[in-house]
């Protein structure tokens, strides 16, 4: 592997971990929040899904650097500026409707990215890929089932399952965006070229949010900057609350 593809790889990796790292934390603040008790445990355990997945990639991305950084440096000692991850991901919680339409989006997202990074020249990028597919599927059956009930329910949650749906529209576009590090991979074989996926994340998510007597946004805004550390607010907030411990007392083990 030539320098240029290990660095690359590198930014690829810790972009992937940032994407499971941060969502993962905003799902984890679910936990003890929920509905009821099922729904509890079924957010713990979608959360740690993802904490788990950031640490494979975290660890990968430790081994490319082979610097001294372990996966709890890049989790930890990294202000909001130095995080590669989508801005949709670092999006607060709000309500019950909110997360839900965030997740369904992530899920599809996720569900069409993991089948084509299998296919990954790239043994360890594959080898994750495969496990978190597994777990992708199990998520967007969890997903698509709650916007069905909340779109299609009683007047109040099809009000805030549409409102969830016009806010967070005008994140996705940034799943679909490329840059040339993420070029540079794809014509190696080894990344993805999410351009070829914005199609049918849209047919799925249309045809979900119809079912859900959901009306589909228009695409008159957009919000990006996430892959180059420009981040909203949310992000510097949950890293305060995720790096405390960690950062008060550097090097402790236990």
């Amino acid at each position: 592997m030539s320098d240029t593809i290990k660095d690359a790889t590198l930014e690829y990796a810790i972009r992937l971990g940032d994407d499971a790292n941060v969502l993962g934390h905003r799902i984890s603040e679910w936990v003890s929040h929920g509905p009821f008790l099922e729904e509890d445990i079924a957010y713990a355990n979608v959360a740690l899904d993802y904490i788990g997945r950031a640490r494979m990639f975290y660890g990968y991305a430790s081994e490319l650097a082979n610097d001294g950084r372990t996966e709890d440096d890049f989790a930890y000692m990294r202000d909001d500026r130095q995080y590669r991850n989508l801005l949709l991901m670092e999006m607060p919680k709000e309500d019950f409707a909110y997360s839900q339409v965030r997740q369904l989006f992530i899920d599809i997202y996720y569900g069409l990215l993991l089948p084509e990074l299998v296919k990954s020249k790239d043994d360890t990028l594959a080898a994750i890929a495969a496990k978190a597919i597994k777990e992708t599927r199990y998520h967007l059956r969890r997903s698509r089932d709650w916007v069905l009930r909340l779109g299609d329910g009683t007047e109040e949650s099809h009000r805030r399952t549409q409102r969830a749906v016009d806010s967070l529209w005008g994140y996705t576009h940034e799943m679909f965006e490329m840059d040339d590090t993420e070029r540079l991979l794809v014509d190696s074989g080894i990344g993805v070229d999410i351009t070829k996926l914005r199609d049918d994340w849209h047919r799925q998510v249309g045809s979900i949010l119809t079912e859900a007597t959901l009306n589909v946004p228009e695409d008159s805004w957009t919000v990006r900057g996430g892959r180059i550390g420009y981040h909203t607010e949310n992000l510097g907030h949950l890293l305060t609350e995720m790096q405390f411990v960690h950062r008060s007392y550097p090097g402790c083990q236990w």
